[in-house]
């Protein structure tokens, strides 16, 4: 009887502090702080958003030239970079140093000494350093709504992508900026992308876009 009582409070405590920061992050929005890195990148986040299905969902296939947009510690940059293999590259991008400086210690262990195809940037979702259509794919998990002008940041995500390219979208229901799959497909369809495919549940779901061409989108 005890033990449930200490997991109702427990549970209550997390559900109030979601609640405070949601308040909070519907005011103000700026991205996860560099002290929740290791947090992010933890076996249990893999275990509750396994990396597999972020995969198969974003359509992230070998031999692509993609990027990991807004990739804080790096807690699903290193499995994609071995999903494209060793003729496909990952640009790891996020406006953090100090988040980058986690996932370059993470690349310093062992256990990636393998993993040759990532490349580091350290700028913001509306300065991309690509030429235009120079990639597949961008991927972006529990980041989108953390943008403050997430309109500016679609746009130079499109100037990007190649004409055929893939932007996804993952969410999950833990993080304070959850939205709505709805929300985030009238967001992104509004900046010229068409929906591709809607996938997983409320918990833990990926919405998966094509770039439209221009003919798409006057019509």
């Amino acid at each position: 009887m005890l033990a449930v009582k200490v997991v109702l409070i427990i549970l209550g405590v997390i559900l109030l502090w979601n609640i405070l920061l949601r308040l909070v992050r519907r005011f103000y929005r700026f991205p996860a702080p560099p002290l929740v890195g290791r947090a992010l990148d933890s076996r249990i986040r893999r275990r509750v958003q396994p990396p597999h299905k972020l995969i198969e969902r974003s359509g992230i296939k070998p031999g692509m030239t993609m990027l990991d947009l807004g990739c804080g510690s790096g807690a699903f940059t290193t499995v994609v970079a071995r999903a494209v293999g060793d003729s496909g590259k990952v640009y790891a991008l996020d406006i953090q140093p100090t988040m980058l400086q986690q996932l370059e210690r993470k690349l310093a262990k062992a256990e990636n000494q393998d993993i040759k195809n990532i490349e580091i940037k350290q700028t913001s979702a509306y300065e991309l350093p690509f030429s235009d259509e120079a990639l597949d794919l961008v991927y972006m998990v529990t980041v989108l709504i953390e943008i403050p002008d997430i309109g500016r940041a679609l746009r130079e995500i499109r100037r990007v992508l190649k004409p055929d390219g893939i932007l996804a979208v993952t969410e999950f229901l833990p993080d304070p900026d959850y939205p709505r799959r709805s929300t985030v497909i009238k967001i992104c369809r509004s900046e010229g992308f068409v929906l591709d495919a809607n996938l997983g549940n409320l918990w833990n779901y990926t919405v998966r876009f094509r770039k439209a061409s221009a003919k798409n989108r006057a019509s």
